[in-house]
């Protein structure tokens, strides 16, 4: 098992994402659930659950990973973010004094092998990464029951940790929050290139990959940054990456007036010019939810809110009338 911290003088620095939190006994670091106990640092929400829902798997949102099927999601406090505009900071920036675990693992598996429709388990709704422990414990036991694992993530965590992860997480959504620095070390307290560094780790182990971008007005929607955001993503992950832009509304912090519908459509052309595969979520539209065979323009998947038709697929997700390889994850 990777390192997940080491002794600095008197105090223990932790390796698991870029903060390097360096702590004193009795302590916790930027996610508010990793302490110092004096010997170690030891992650305080072990087994403490802050949401366990079964979702469909487009909600994460994953439009390619096993589309039409559902994941039995969890997740529990912290983050090793700050961002002004969370949309879980009810459970992201307030951690409880008290905290117990109230489902056991033995739960989680087989709820999860007995519902309905399922694939798997997402770890989800705050950030899974500081949750290192326990998500390995449960992902662990969940593959060698034929279940299958996702992480939707900010991808704050550094390199060696990240390789453990990619040994039990099958698919990603990862926060692409803005391809510039300012808005991150301004808006959420983190850096950009951690997580371009994340992103290409997992690009190139195979696992399947979705990133997500919030688009807040005056912050992140300027359409030359798109461009160039699109760009990089096709260059150094793949034109086939699914991306997802996203409408914000005003939310804790932050209350910039919600994202225009039609900035949407204009980050989603930009965006459309370099990817095959670009969704926009939150519009009340309902445009820019279907998926198209990218080689030849077929209508494969027909997406309505979180009910999911798909259509003109072989028994191997690749179009039925050119062969293109749309889905890699896929069964009927």
């Amino acid at each position: 098992m990777v390192h997940l911290f080491k002794r600095n003088n008197d105090k223990l620095e932790c390796l698991l994402c870029p903060h390097y939190c360096k702590l004193d006994k009795g302590k916790t670091g930027i996610c508010g659930v990793r302490k110092n106990t004096g010997e170690k640092i030891e992650l305080m929400t072990y087994g403490v659950i802050s949401g366990y829902s079964l979702d469909p798997v487009e909600k994460k949102p994953l439009y390619h990973f096993f589309p039409g099927y559902n994941i039995l999601s969890l997740g529990s406090f912290g983050c090793n973010m700050k961002c002004d505009f969370c949309q879980n900071f009810h459970i992201s920036q307030k951690v409880p004094e008290n905290l117990l675990p109230e489902i056991t693992t033995e739960k989680i598996i087989r709820d999860a092998l007995s519902t309905e429709n399922n694939i798997g388990i997402a770890f989800t709704y705050n950030e899974p990464i500081i949750w290192f422990e326990y998500m390995k414990d449960v992902a662990v036991i969940a593959k060698k029951e034929g279940l299958y694992t996702v992480m939707v993530s900010n991808g704050y965590v550094n390199s060696e940790p990240l390789d453990e992860i990619l040994e039990f997480i099958d698919a990603f959504n990862i926060d692409l929050k803005a391809f510039n620095n300012n808005f991150y070390r301004k808006l959420t307290g983190a850096n950009l290139e951690p997580v371009k560094n994340c992103l290409k780790q997992i690009a190139l182990s195979g696992k399947h990959l979705e990133i997500t971008t919030l688009i807040i007005p005056g912050q992140n929607d300027d359409e030359k940054e798109m461009e160039l955001q699109t760009k990089w993503i096709a260059n150094e992950l793949g034109t086939d990456v699914p991306f997802h832009l996203s409408r914000y509304f005003p939310t804790y912090k932050r209350d910039n007036p919600p994202t225009s519908e039609e900035t949407i459509k204009k980050l989603y052309d930009i965006a459309s010019d370099n990817l095959d595969y670009v969704y926009m979520g939150n519009s009340q539209s309902g445009s820019g939810q279907n998926t198209l065979c990218p080689s030849c323009g077929t209508e494969v998947t027909i997406r309505s809110g979180y009910k999911t038709r798909l259509i003109n697929l072989d028994e191997d997700g690749k179009c039925s009338c050119c062969g293109n390889p749309v889905y890699k994850n896929f069964t009927f």
